[in-house]
């Protein structure tokens, strides 16, 4: 009896091990590379077929949007360009109008850089709305992709090499000046660049008569949570008074403000992520080309940039997302003329004669392509990139 029992468990240890362990090493067992699969067949389906509903029903008109869900063209509807005639049959789409709106885009993005006294040239009262809306968000989504990551990057360097200590005594004063300045900009009625200089001035003075008082001091890990803290806020805390400083400075519906305020809202994102990149490298590099001669800045763009391009591909395809998706923003912050492809998209939501699903389906599709060409370009530095991130020492 206990010679049968033996055997049988023999034979139940074999099946077990035939099913769920390897043959070999590096090798998969059959349940194991079932399971797998399966899963990610799953997730592929999970997150591919939303991207394929909406390409379809780019292609449907009113009666197979609201008979369906039909889910084959031409078998279970016929396609059609109903939806991209309404986009791209605009008669203000020509090649000349094109042309001038570009023009007339890139001044208007450089004219307060110039000079915040620039008066703003007058867009075409019938413009192709599509390529307008598509152009501002090229325009701001790139300009402020390229500020955010140039800024950032240079910070988390700063952050991963560079011990900084400032007092928290000073930075309690800066606060409460930059407060003080505030209300007196808004409620006492004293210009802005008056009280800002006042300010400045008074900082100064405070920080070098409390420093003495004040010892003790922040770290590099305290500004680094400092700096990512800003995230966690919603924007719309901050949209009131954003809106109000642009009104006061004249740059409401201007691509410059977009520009600012999506640099300024991803710019934690980029330090922290970039601050891991650069602590992940080799400070015997630097320190190589400190000795011959080397510049701060010219050992960051020539020797650590390089090495951490693949990290650097990462963040900036992230930033560009956010910047090209961010909607509340926009809308508070443009009303016609700065207006980027989120707001296009919601303005089909709140149509007189419902929601035009066809119609906003094939303005996604116009959104998503940039996005996802991005993506594939930078594929092979994206994996490397997250490789990069998670190996440290």
């Amino acid at each position: 009896m206990s010679d049968l029992s033996l055997k049988l468990e023999k034979s139940d240890r074999s099946l077990l091990q035939r099913l769920f362990e390897a043959p070999a090493i590096g090798k998969m067992s059959f349940t194991s590379k079932l399971l797998s699969y399966s899963v990610l067949w799953f997730w592929a389906l999970f997150v591919i077929f939303p991207i394929y509903w909406v390409v379809i029903t780019a292609f449907k008109d009113a009666a197979a949007v609201n008979q369906g869900p039909f889910y084959i063209p031409f078998v279970d509807f016929q396609p059609n360009l109903n939806a991209w005639r309404v986009h791209l049959s605009d008669p203000y789409c020509d090649a000349y109008a094109i042309g001038r709106q570009l023009i007339l885009l890139v001044y208007n993005t450089f004219a307060f850089i110039v000079s915040p006294v620039v008066t703003m040239q007058a867009m075409e009262p019938q413009i192709c709305k599509t390529y307008l809306a598509f152009t501002n968000s090229v325009v701001i989504g790139a300009a402020a992709t390229v500020l955010c990551v140039s800024i950032g990057s240079m910070a988390a360097y700063a952050l991963a090499r560079v011990q900084y200590k400032p007092k928290f005594g000073n930075i309690l004063v800066f606060v409460l000046l930059a407060l003080g300045t505030i209300v007196a900009t808004s409620y006492a009625g004293i210009p802005w660049y008056f009280s800002t200089a006042v300010g400045l001035v008074l900082f100064f003075l405070l920080a070098r008569a409390l420093s003495k008082r004040f010892t003790s001091t922040l770290g590099n890990g305290d500004i680094l949570f400092w700096i990512i803290s800003q995230r966690i806020l919603p924007p719309i805390v901050v949209i009131i008074p954003i809106y109000m400083m642009f009104q006061a400075v004249g740059l409401l519906d201007t691509h410059l403000a977009l520009i600012i305020v999506y640099a300024v809202a991803n710019l934690p994102i980029v330090v922290w992520l970039m601050h891991d990149f650069f602590v992940g490298l080799p400070i015997e590099l630097e320190e190589s080309a400190q000795l011959d001669g080397a510049s701060r800045f010219g050992i960051f763009w020539d020797i650590v940039l390089p090495l951490t391009r693949p990290g650097l591909a990462a963040t900036t395809l992230l930033t560009l997302i956010l910047n090209w998706n961010e909607y509340l923003f926009a809308v508070f912050l443009s009303t016609s003329k700065s207006q980027t492809m989120p707001i296009m998209v919601a303005a089909k939501n709140a149509g007189e004669k419902g929601i035009l699903w066809w119609e906003m389906c094939a303005i996604i599709v116009i959104m998503i392509i940039p996005v996802i060409l991005m993506a594939i370009l930078l594929q092979r530095f994206i994996a490397r990139g997250v490789l990069l991130g998670a190996v440290k020492g």
